[in-house]
């Protein structure tokens, strides 16, 4: 039996304009609870990704 891991890196734009992408890679459910709570904090453009193993996501240009 085989167990198929799947990552997954945020990013947004904070409250003060300034483009961001989390430091670490998330399982699905931990991403999705991530972004609940920097939409919460103001944040827009939150964004979810699947991300290979070792990869993480960098900030909008």
């Amino acid at each position: 039996m085989t167990t198929k891991i799947e990552n997954y890196g945020l990013r947004w734009t904070d409250a003060n304009g300034v483009s961001r992408a989390a430091a670490v890679s998330y399982d699905k459910t931990s991403a999705e609870d991530y972004k609940t709570r920097l939409e919460a904090d103001g944040c827009t453009d939150v964004e979810i990704k699947a991300t290979k193993v070792g990869e993480l996501l960098q900030p909008k240009v």
